[in-house]
């Protein structure tokens, strides 16, 4: 734990230095070590940044971090730093994904119980209750939309409200791909006007088709398919595996940057031992 949060802190600070990212001359915690704790928190204390800040400073990894009030004024003043952060590991993904081969898909994260949903606080609307058809039940959040390799690393992610369509979340995320690139997709992708799209750039979506569609793929297509979508539904389960039942947080910025540090840390698992 001590030599990864060590790695995580040297990948942040290098990050940060190369985009030129100026801080406060009389801030005593630099943003790499935010960064640090927040993706600690995520990998190893399933997002609690207050016992991973006694970790941190109990070791003699970090000098002293502001006190719980002061480090989620921090957090929140990150903002999309780390959702920025995200496009050079993804950028570099892309560049070791020598066969070109993608998959995408989205699962989804609930802020609260269905009985809760009238005295949630953090989202209000019916465009947040969605359907989960693998679970078979509806929940009250986000859906998270991922792009991985072939290796099961995730290049892209977005996220939408709980209603959206997979198709519209795919649309958020235009996949910043390189030609004769292949996605692979569940049926819920299945749409005649973004494939041609997406061919016109170079970009095969290769959608599994139900029953009763016009046009199907033949069964070797089908195969490499369903073989090559178990590798999304693995990360998934790998991600919700770092995940606690309920992710603690008040406001929905800080929702999503504990959301954003769970993808982060699975992330780096995965780089760090190629």
């Amino acid at each position: 734990m001590v030599t990864k949060t060590v790695a995580i802190y040297v990948f942040f600070d290098g990050i940060l230095k190369s985009v030129d990212c100026k801080e406060p001359v009389n801030r005593k915690t630099t943003g790499s070590e935010i960064a640090t704790v927040i993706l600690i928190a995520a990998r190893y204390f399933g997002g609690n940044m207050e016992t991973c800040t006694g970790f941190v400073c109990s070791t003699g990894l970090m000098p002293p971090v502001p006190d719980k009030s002061r480090f989620n004024r921090r957090m929140h003043k990150t903002g999309e730093l780390p959702a920025e952060l995200f496009l050079y590991p993804g950028h570099a993904t892309k560049e070791l994904n020598i066969n070109h081969t993608y998959c995408i898909d989205s699962f989804p994260v609930s802020v609260c119980q269905n009985i809760r949903i009238r005295n949630s606080r953090m989202i209000k609307g019916e465009e947040y209750r969605g359907y989960c058809a693998s679970k078979r039940s509806y929940f009250y959040g986000f859906k998270v939309h991922v792009i991985i390799t072939s290796d099961g690393i995730p290049a892209e992610y977005t996220f939408t409200a709980g209603n959206t369509h997979d198709p519209d979340g795919m649309k958020q995320l235009p996949p910043n791909l390189s030609a004769e690139s292949e996605m692979l997709a569940g049926s819920a992708y299945t749409d005649c006007l973004t494939e041609d799209m997406m061919a016109d750039d170079g970009i095969r979506l290769l959608a599994a088709r139900k029953s009763n569609s016009r046009k199907p793929h033949n069964p070797c297509t089908e195969y490499l398919i369903a073989v090559g979508r178990k590798r999304v539904e693995t990360a998934f389960s790998d991600i919700a595996k770092l995940m606690p039942k309920k992710i603690h947080a008040v406001t929905q910025t800080g929702f999503l940057i504990k959301l954003i540090a769970f993808i982060w840390a699975y992330t780096f698992d995965k780089i760090y031992n190629l």
